[in-house]
């Protein structure tokens, strides 16, 4: 049997580190998204997440392991939603709306701010320098995750936020109608994923707006210069 010296020589903690890094990063990118859903619905009257401790950035509370897992193997994913009770907007379609793009622009912007860090750390970076190296790589992936979680919830599929906001432009019946497939809506979701049908549209969309988001943090650095 081998000593611990010789499983520590040969253990890759430099992927070890990587994981655990995009494991982080995963759990915030989850965590705020979910609890922004919670604070838009309570800035718009409803206290159903607020009352069942939703308003909160512990990962706990939030994460759904199998959404966490497609996160981390695929880069799409989801949480355990937050409960929303629209009968408290005084608009529900477009309360719902609201609360609905909550998730991924906060994903968006927390992608932005992540890359605005990376693009100040690397005017003053020095090759060789680890931590630098380290800090500079998890922003990478928080944006990269924030990315494929916020494009991902878009998709105007039943139960992903999408469809919310796509609900608030149907007439009442037709609205009713798309949320009474909810229910079914993941299991169908989860077999259009394993296909990859929707692979190449997201991954195209996800690196369309890094891009972009690229540019846009690169501004103020060239402003300065």
């Amino acid at each position: 049997m081998g000593s611990f010296s010789d499983f520590a020589q040969h253990m890759d903690w430099a992927g070890l580190v990587d994981l655990l890094l995009s494991v982080a990063a995963i759990l915030l990118c989850l965590t705020v998204h979910e609890t922004c859903h919670g604070l838009a619905a309570w800035a718009l009257g409803d206290p159903t997440a607020k009352r069942l401790h939703r308003l909160s950035l512990n990962p706990l509370r939030h994460i759904d392991p199998f959404g966490a897992l497609m996160m981390l193997v695929a880069g799409f994913g989801w949480a355990k939603p937050v409960p929303v009770d629209m009968r408290y907007f005084k608009h529900p379609k477009s309360g719902m709306a609201v609360t609905a793009l909550a998730g991924p622009v906060s994903n968006l912007v927390m992608a932005y701010l992540a890359l605005l860090l990376r693009a100040a750390l690397l005017a003053f970076y020095h090759p060789g320098s680890a931590l630098l190296e380290g800090v500079i790589g998890f922003c990478e992936t928080l944006a990269i995750l924030n990315v494929g979680l916020g494009i991902f919830n878009l998709l105007p599929f039943p139960p992903l936020d999408g469809s919310k906001v796509l609900g608030a432009f149907l007439p009442d019946r037709a609205y009713y109608q798309l949320m009474r497939y909810e229910r079914w809506g993941m299991l169908l979701l989860m077999v259009l994923l394993w296909l990859g049908v929707f692979s190449a549209p997201l991954s195209a969309a996800r690196t369309w707006v890094l891009n972009l988001l690229l540019q846009g943090a690169a501004w103020p650095y060239y402003l300065l210069t």
